[in-house]
């Protein structure tokens, strides 16, 4: 393809990408403005305005000093505690996911033999475990990071086995038969082969550690997300309790938008390595 012929695909597809955000924007704002029409004409306690809602947003989270990049003292108090524990969970989930997941993968006697018992733990619905976490842990931050990187541990590890069972059986015959170390098998084939698979149950977890931070804190917790909004409920300051979950919401949307970039830089020889016409829509 000429570079001409390259620009021109390069400014067609920023022009669609374009687009489908302002689609976005659109509807984005149209149900803003239904929610503010209907909540105004129902008057109801639960469901505020998003005019109230905003205004509540601002006082509640950015109402701080330009020093403090407009961080207030509650952000400080609720959602940085918050964070330091998904941090601190998710952080232990991919350690371990990715290692075991690696070592189960390679060594076919422990895939077979711990992969079922995976499986059945990966079934189990981690907020199930919450009142034993209590008992074992307290109502501590180890007791929030424990659900966090037990949730988020299942995906990762299960696509990481995955991954590393899903190598091309010809690269792998390819790399045995140049005699590659270890050291230069795993950096080179293994972890390159399997990092697709690996990043896919990373993204997957990212939602996972959001839930579990909030449900943990809604029972066990005296500071942090999940504990501002239970006692906004029990104080009936609904504005404010929205404003949590709106917050909640754009955390997640720059979480995701945070690792597709780190994955686009990292995977971008696998990326580049697709067939034309293989994109993912």
């Amino acid at each position: 393809m000429s570079d001409h012929g390259a620009k021109r695909s390069s400014v067609a597809a920023t022009a669609q990408a374009m687009g489908r955000g302002v689609q976005s924007l659109w509807l984005l704002a149209a149900l803003l403005v239904v929610w503010e029409i209907a909540a105004r004409l129902a008057g109801s306690l639960f469901v505020p305005p998003v005019s109230q809602i905003f205004v509540a947003f601002v006082d509640t989270w950015l109402s701080g000093s330009p020093s403090s990049l407009f961080l207030s003292d509650q952000f400080r108090t609720d959602v940085l505690p918050s964070l330091a524990r998904l941090g601190l969970g998710y952080g232990a989930a991919a350690a371990i996911g990715i290692s075991a997941g690696i070592l189960i993968g390679v060594w076919r006697p422990a895939g077979a033999f711990f992969n079922p018992l995976i499986r059945l733990g990966m079934s189990v619905p981690v907020t199930a475990l919450l009142p034993i976490a209590i008992v074992i842990f307290g109502i501590t931050s180890g007791m929030n990071v424990f659900l966090i990187a037990l949730g988020c541990l299942w995906p990762i590890l299960i696509n990481t086995y995955d991954g590393v069972r899903g190598l091309d059986r010809t690269v792998v015959t390819a790399a045995k038969s140049m005699r590659l170390t270890r050291r230069r098998y795993f950096l080179q084939v293994l972890l390159p082969g399997a990092s697709p698979a690996i990043f896919a149950g990373m993204r997957i977890s990212i939602g996972i550690a959001l839930v579990l931070m909030v449900i943990s804190e809604l029972y066990a917790a005296t500071a942090g997300l999940g504990f501002y909004i239970v006692s906004q409920q029990r104080l009936f300051r609904f504005p404010e309790l929205w404003a949590a979950i709106v917050l909640l919401a754009l955390l997640g949307i720059l979480f995701n938008a945070v690792f597709a970039v780190v994955e686009r830089v990292l995977l971008r020889w696998h990326r580049n390595a697709r067939p034309e016409g293989a994109e993912s829509h």
